[in-house]
């Protein structure tokens, strides 16, 4: 249930900040410049920069508390509210929805961002990773152990609907040399549906294994699932609602991981640089 509202709230957020942009610029617009409208599109342009950036800007891993976007807003919101106190005529639509995506953006950084009791036994540095069966996308079973012999690095994705796994991704097509000079196999895996993953297979075509983890059979056998872990609405785009929690695990020619990152935040992402260490410490 608290999976399901956090799928709503975040399809909801936007939306009231974009509204909330019109609605200032409009007063700003008709009834010229003052301090209460001024601070609440301050706060909605904040947030509609930073949601709309994810998806502009390709960007990998923000920090946990984005703290020039909750200063902005902070900012907006002292001006909005504050300010409308000493005001005979405000806006009075206007402060509460400055209210509202003050309260939101911090329900955003303090309880949607997070995931919780992430720490997992079955991935433990030093534990072998379990055998496990994914589908290629030419629908193919594919046992995890193929990729023994070599290191393996696993990457657990949400799918294409998210920018910043699609960021991740990106980098470490940049990185295809490095890795393939290694010899290391990189597993990309994700419940989305093959559609999408052929997409991503044409665009690095680059050695990279692009598998499906169908009906997150492999992320709850790993305790890495994410129920209702997807914003509401990409449904109608073919995405479960479920998904995996975006997870890094590498592994060593004999299959024991020598690297596992949980993040507890899903915008706090290792940088890629921190795999190719990994790696380089091994004794191969």
């Amino acid at each position: 249930m608290k999976n399901l509202s956090k799928s709503i709230f975040i399809a909801i957020l936007p939306l009231i900040a974009i509204y909330s942009l019109y609605d200032s610029s409009l007063h700003l617009y008709q009834n010229g410049i003052s301090v209460d409208n001024l601070g609440q599109f301050l706060t909605s342009i904040t947030v509609v920069i930073f949601f709309a950036g994810l998806f502009i800007v390709s960007q990998a891993r923000t920090t946990a508390s984005v703290s020039g976007y909750t200063i902005s807003i902070l900012i907006g919101f002292l001006m909005g509210v504050i300010s409308s106190a000493f005001l005979r005529d405000f806006n009075l639509n206007g402060v509460a929805l400055n209210v509202l995506l003050t309260i939101g953006w911090i329900i955003y950084i303090k309880w949607y961002s997070v995931f919780e009791d992430r720490e997992t036994e079955i991935l433990k540095v030093g534990k072998m990773l379990p055998d496990f069966v994914l589908e290629n996308t030419s629908k193919e079973k594919i046992s995890s152990r193929i990729f023994l012999g070599n290191p393996t690095i696993y990457l657990f994705y949400r799918g294409n609907w998210c920018p910043l796994c699609m960021a991740q991704i990106k980098e470490i097509a940049g990185q295809y040399k490095e890795l393939e000079d290694r010899g290391v196999n990189m597993v990309f895996v994700s419940p989305q549906p093959h559609y999408y993953s052929e997409k991503l297979s044409k665009k690095y075509d680059l050695g990279f294994h692009y598998l499906q983890d169908t009906d997150n059979e492999v992320a709850h056998q790993l305790g890495i699932l994410s129920e209702n872990g997807i914003p509401a609405g990409f449904q109608a785009l073919g995405f479960d609602s479920d998904t995996v929690m975006p997870t890094v695990v590498i592994t060593d020619p004999k299959g024991r991981i020598a690297f596992a990152d949980l993040t507890d935040n899903y915008r706090v992402r290792p940088e890629p640089e921190t795999f190719l260490a990994v790696i380089d410490k091994m004794n191969i």
